[in-house]
């Protein structure tokens, strides 16, 4: 007998799940080999490279609302995929990436895509009785009042 899986019994897997499921169906668009090596987590920084040039990871991830770390785990990937590589005449205390050939001409169709997603989403909104961004909005403000991190605690 397995082990039931921790998301199957979780309050909050529902929503994980889905946003799972959304974040596949958007990666299922990358199937094609010009895209091998591609992830969703890419494509905001391919774009802000596109659309700004070479940016430092402090910018990127600024940029994105992330990490340094985790940006720094993304543009090191992207490297790795052939995305990004360094920008010339960067020294070690102001490293910059850069698009590579490649990346550069798939960015029309990442912001093809980015802008379908929004639309997409906007429009899943409109079917609902309570939209999906606005019962996020509420929950922004609720946590606002009292963080996620006091409420775990008090649970502990």
């Amino acid at each position: 007998m397995t082990e039931p899986d921790l998301l199957d019994s979780s309050y909050y897997g529902p929503l994980f799940r889905l946003l799972a499921d959304m974040d596949n169906d958007i990666a299922g668009l990358y199937a094609e080999p010009r895209f091998e090596g591609i992830r969703t987590r890419f494509v905001g920084p391919l774009i802000d490279l596109g659309r700004r040039g070479p940016l430092t990871i402090r910018e990127l991830a600024d940029a994105r609302k992330v990490t340094h770390s985790a940006m720094s785990q993304t543009a090191t990937a992207m490297r790795k995929a052939g995305f990004v590589e360094p920008a010339e005449g960067t020294d070690g205390r102001t490293r910059k990436v850069q698009l590579t050939g490649r990346s550069r001409d798939l960015v029309p169709f990442l912001e093809a895509e980015w802008r379908a997603t929004e639309k997409t989403v906007r429009d899943l909104d409109a079917e609902l009785a309570y939209p999906l961004m606005k019962a996020v909005a509420d929950v922004r403000e609720a946590l606002a009042a009292r963080s996620f991190a006091q409420r775990l605690r008090d649970n502990l």
